[in-house]
């Protein structure tokens, strides 16, 4: 969306800035620097001078406002409309794959975004791939990228096509992000262009596909050039934390202080019926200088989860106390403690659970997967994540998009408490149709959610009573952005809407671009970034 352009999305598929480093591989880096040229329709912005890599307020370093996962951002001056015929408020455009469910992410001069490989810039990578791009930020030229092969075992640990779905995270130098194979990766900001900074140094190895037929085999590393990735740290989901993929990774990583929280991707087998791995954490807690496995849940979730788990964790605070806020693939929301300190060696911490409030208590428990492709009655799961807003926790959720039933719903949820808190902490339930993906967006005092009913709702943040809602023509899977006064939300049907924000519906304008739109708009640095399957457009006021 989302779901960040969720994993969840998965089954569509069936349905010069870089600068040439003398006698470094420059036959490939000339040839594949104009293909990643992008379109410009006027002149870019003056160069913003980076006194330093402290994060500017004006980035979007990761998925949403804050740790909160509040959609909202303060940015202004953001245009109404544009038009990429015309060229009307663009600033560039960027070519992308032919799948794209990553949002962008916004740090440091450049922009981050997830897609796959069906336009490769690289004559070494070719072929069905995921693929990592950092762009720069004033041109969309592309700096450097992540490619990495597809899962071969099983279709469904990653999904043909669909590229890499994650965001990234972004801090001080380092980019964090779970990539296609279900791998937690660290990676230089700058990749390849200063060199190998280790103490990970087999990045050529990484992007050479296994012979299922022969997975003994000995590799050929690829060469290493300026425009790779330059990872630091690796960690493997499936074969370090046991976990059993379903579908494709996806993940917006939370840190606080020197720790990583990320939901996990555990799922049902190809059958989608069977639980791997019942054992295995939906949340986990990672060094985020070493990418050691600090910690986990250990509240038996795997068991229960009707597809995969999809939903990102967020920060709270309540009553001057921190909680990790978790959406799990059983439906419930989950509080933990953070993690205090770091464990012995060869040890890993259990996460602290504070509370537990189960969104769908009079759904399916146990015995869940008979409910397969039942539309009328099943368990519930979570595609979008937790937010944390106006002291209260807000999240959509309901039946599973492909395999659940047709009933979805908004709830606020009251924070306080221990426990199980299901029975007593239900503020209010407003119903959405059918399914739903997105993250809610909170801002004065209104709550903003879309459907696949091609419904966007405003509710009322205190009452959950409807204050309008607007037929978008389409299934929306990505969130709505707030900022500037303005609501932007794209459909798959590639409609990208502008409205005002507030209590009277006024739809200020609706653009049809050249693909579906699955990732979810962002802000930053007085731009507007959209991102549909095919291309990435820069959107902003003309500057002086």
């Amino acid at each position: 969306m989302s779901l960040v352009g969720g994993h969840c999305i998965v089954h569509t598929a069936r349905l010069a800035h870089l600068m040439p480093i003398p006698g470094i591989y420059p036959a490939r880096l000339v040839h594949y620097i104009p293909p990643m040229r992008p379109i410009f329709h006027a002149s870019v912005a003056a160069a913003v001078v980076l006194a330093s890599l402290a994060v500017h307020a004006e980035d979007r370093p990761q998925w949403g406002q804050a740790w909160d996962r509040n959609h909202v951002s303060a940015e202004t001056g953001l245009p109404d409309s544009f038009d990429p015929e015309t060229g009307k408020n663009i600033r560039w455009t960027a070519p992308l794959g032919s799948e794209t469910y990553a949002s962008p992410v916004v740090a440091h001069g450049r922009v981050f975004i997830g897609t796959n490989n069906e336009h490769p810039r690289d004559p070494e990578n070719t072929g069905d791939r995921g693929v990592y791009l950092c762009l720069d930020e004033k041109t969309g030229e592309l700096k450097w990228q992540l490619v990495v092969p597809k899962r071969e075992e099983d279709i469904y640990h990653d999904w043909p096509k669909t590229g890499m779905s994650s965001p990234a995270t972004v801090e001080g130098d380092r980019v964090y992000l779970v990539d296609n194979r279900g791998i937690v990766v660290c990676m230089d900001i700058d990749g390849l262009t200063n060199g190998n900074q280790g103490p990970f140094v087999d990045e050529g190895r990484r992007m050479v596909p296994i012979d299922t037929n022969a997975p003994n085999a000995e590799i050929t590393p690829r060469k290493l050039a300026p425009i790779d990735a330059d990872i630091l740290w690796a960690f493997n989901l499936t074969t370090k934390a046991g976990i059993w993929s379903h579908d494709g990774a996806h993940s917006s990583i939370l840190i606080r202080g020197d720790h990583l929280y990320l939901n996990t991707g555990t799922g049902v087998d190809n059958t989608h019926k069977v639980i791997r791995t019942p054992d295995a954490p939906s949340l986990v807690v990672l060094d985020k200088k070493t990418g050691r496995m600090l910690a986990r849940d250990r509240e038996n979730i795997a068991t229960n989860i009707f597809h995969c788990t999809w939903s990102s964790p967020a920060l709270a605070t309540v009553n001057g106390k921190e909680l990790v806020i978790f959406a799990g693939g059983n439906g419930v929301l989950y509080a933990f403690d953070p993690l205090v300190g770091t464990p012995a060696d060869g040890e890993v911490a259990t996460l602290h659970k504070v509370w537990q409030f189960d969104c769908d208590p009079e759904a399916p428990k146990g015995d869940i997967h008979p409910y397969l492709g039942n539309r009328r009655v099943g368990p519930s799961n979570i595609f979008g994540m937790p937010v944390f807003a106006d002291g209260a926790i807000f999240v959509a959720g309901g039946g599973d998009w492909w395999w659940g039933k047709n009933e979805a719903w908004l709830k606020r949820v009251d924070p306080h408490g221990t426990g199980d808190i299901t029975a007593k902490n239900l503020v209010w339930s407003h119903p959405l149709g059918r399914h739903t993906m997105s993250t809610p967006t909170v801002i004065g005092g209104l709550v903003y959610a879309a459907d696949s009913q091609h419904m966007l709702h405003c509710v009322d943040a205190k009452t959950g009573a409807l204050v309008w809602d607007h037929d978008v023509g389409s299934d929306v899977w990505a969130s709505v952005l707030a900022a500037d006064g303005k609501l932007f939300l794209g459909t798959r049907r590639g409609d990208f809407l502008t409205f005002a924000q507030g209590r009277e519906k006024k739809l200020l304008s609706s653009v049809k671009l050249d693909s579906a739109i699955n990732a979810t708009a962002t802000a930053a640095n007085g731009a507007l970034y959209v991102a549909t399957m095919k291309t990435l457009y820069a959107v902003g006021s003309k500057p002086n």
